[in-house]
């Protein structure tokens, strides 16, 4: 059957919708205008470590306070939208509902984030889950996001290059020191799979950016095995205050 004609009969049974809202659109993999409006996208001007939005444009370069007197373990970090509202909500349907049709759409958008860090790459890897919760969950919703931003950056995704050696709890409820405390040595990366990461640019895939704990620890791991720079990229970032 035609490629036309197939999309014209997807159509008819299952009419293009808001990933959201599920209001009728244009096309499909896509938010109506009212959500779209409504989302809260990190944009330029913001620093250029953490990718937290300035009030005012600084100038080219210029690093927040936190970044400052805090430098994270990763080289820089790069997310879509503010997680609250209807980019929350399109996380915890992902993560928690089952609907991976989401993850191209919000891949689209991540691989747009993540710009000259994703050009400048040589692999995408993704934060992996422990096996037991991976097979209660049946996948893996960084894997997901990470399978669709490398597929539209050209680089290789390397969804073997990081494991999680240590089972943790549930990060959501924790504080931010025993988030730390919960990843710590968490992560490793297996032998057979050093030489594709030591010396490489490497983009880390999540789906939201809390504390930072979990990518950070991921982080070490992936730079104990020689990583020469990695950026996380996730979805959505979490802000303790008001921006």
């Amino acid at each position: 059957m035609p490629i036309g004609i197939a999309a014209f009969l997807r159509d008819i049974v299952f009419p293009p919708s808001c990933a959201h809202c599920h209001c009728r659109t244009g096309r499909h993999g896509g938010l109506c205008p009212r959500c779209w409006s409504s989302m809260r996208f990190i944009e330029r001007p913001f620093c250029e470590v953490l990718g937290t939005p300035f009030a005012h444009d600084p100038g080219p370069g210029m690093l927040s306070a936190e970044a400052i007197a805090n430098p994270p373990v990763f080289d820089r970090l790069r997310s879509v939208a503010v997680h609250e509202g209807i980019a929350r909500d399109l996380v915890h349907d992902l993560k928690y509902r089952d609907r991976t049709d989401l993850a191209p759409m919000m891949a689209g958008w991540m691989a747009r984030a993540g710009g000259e860090a994703l050009l400048d790459c040589d692999a995408v890897v993704s934060v992996p889950l422990h096996r037991t919760r991976l097979f209660s969950r049946k996948f893996n919703q960084s894997a997901e996001l990470g399978r669709h931003v490398a597929r539209l950056s050209g680089k290789p995704f390397l969804p073997l290059a990081l494991v999680r050696n240590k089972k943790t709890v549930q990060q959501v409820g924790l504080t931010a020191n025993a988030r730390a405390l919960n990843v710590r040595g968490a992560f490793g990366v297996p032998e057979a799979m050093s030489p594709q990461v030591f010396g490489r640019r490497i983009v880390l895939v999540d789906d939201v950016f809390t504390t930072g704990a979990t990518v950070s620890a991921a982080t070490r791991a992936l730079k104990r095995a020689g990583a020469r720079e990695v950026t996380v990229l996730t979805f959505a970032r979490a802000f303790s205050g008001p921006i």
